[in-house]
């Protein structure tokens, strides 16, 4: 009878506490211990996109529009040809300086020739002294307006290349000036257009930060929780007057994803280090408006807590509340909520 009730009673313990045992999948969670480290401490400010290119294409020539091949918001390949002008006055001076660069050709061809006989003369005592330099002159003057001749060619087709206006580089047509039939003239504006490839951020640093900015030389974008590392930093060297502010450049890198002149951005310059509670990225977890990691109890038991968190750095955040240091988080998020289902399908 007594080992009856000792089998019965090992039979229900082991049915209450086998929930609470440490299970296989609980063992195998790889696991973090929080600690306070050293990070950079960085000074957020407002800061506003702009494009490192942005132009305004002006006529070089006389003329009327003739045809506009892009408008507001086109995308234009470098060295396209965003607009005609009509080149009526400018083909016919070509045709001139065409004609005109035959005629010293055969000019040039008779004056050399001429001076070639005279000289044959000359040497043979049948020709004077006198008429050899005058042949000398007239070969010298016929050399000069053949250059003169071909001169002018080169500025009657480059005045034809005036008529078709052409983009200096790739970018994105901002604002058109003028209508199909407009006359202009050399210096009217055209078009305005910019280059999304390479923008920059512009951002008013304060006095008090800027010998820390000057020596480090460190900054990144933050934008729709992205961090976004400067490629390169600029400081004027002429404080504001009115501000006590001084202007800085970021560069960002090549074709920034989903950035645009004139947004506003946040700009974190790196004005020294500080001590941090951080965390990798990977092991937060992020559910509608809650932020939390799987904090690791008593038994390696996860249990999911909420956390605050503040600036990432790299592959880093920095939790602000909700951790303390020594405390022990899973890596993996997935393998904890894996391991909490299957703890909540065991339970009675």
């Amino acid at each position: 009878m007594a080992r009856r009730q000792l089998a019965l009673t090992a039979l229900v313990c082991a049915s209450l506490c086998a929930p609470f045992a440490v299970t296989p999948a609980a063992e195998a969670l790889a696991a973090l211990t929080v600690e306070t480290t050293m990070a950079p401490l960085e000074r957020v400010l407002d800061g506003r996109i702009e494009a490192v290119n942005q132009a305004t294409v002006s006529a070089q020539t006389s003329g009327r529009i003739a045809e506009i091949l892009y408008d507001v918001n086109d995308f234009v390949p470098a060295g396209a040809v965003i607009l005609r002008l009509r080149a009526t006055e400018q083909r016919a001076g070509l045709a001139q300086a065409q004609a005109a660069l035959r005629e010293a050709i055969a000019l040039e061809a008779e004056s050399q020739a001429h001076y070639t006989r005279t000289s044959n003369l000359y040497k043979e005592d049948a020709a004077s002294k006198a008429q050899l330099e005058a042949a000398l002159a007239a070969r010298d003057a016929a050399v000069a307006r053949l250059a003169a001749a071909r001169a002018g060619l080169d500025a009657a087709r480059e005045g034809i290349s005036y008529t078709e206006v052409r983009a200096p580089y790739a970018g994105v047509v901002t604002q058109r000036l003028v209508e199909v039939g407009e006359a202009v003239r050399p210096g009217t504006p055209l078009m305005s257009g910019l280059s999304l490839q390479f923008l920059r951020v512009t951002v008013d640093l304060p006095q008090s930060v800027v010998e820390q900015v000057r020596g480090i030389r460190k900054a990144a974008v933050y934008v729709d929780g992205q961090r976004i590392e400067a490629t390169g930093l600029t400081i004027f060297p002429q404080a504001s007057s009115a501000a006590n502010t001084f202007r800085a450049r970021v560069e960002l890198p090549e074709n920034a994803a989903d950035l645009y002149p004139g947004m506003l951005v946040k700009v974190g310059f790196i004005v020294g280090e500080a001590q941090r509670l951080t965390i990798p990225a990977s092991a937060l977890v992020e559910r509608s408006e809650v932020t939390a990691v799987y904090v690791l109890g008593e038994g390696d038991r996860p249990s999911l807590r909420q956390v605050r968190v503040g600036r990432r750095s790299g592959e880093r955040l920095e939790i602000l509340a909700g951790l303390v240091d020594g405390e022990r988080i899973a890596i993996d998020p997935h393998a904890a909520a894996r391991v909490l289902r299957e703890s909540a399908g065991r339970a009675p």
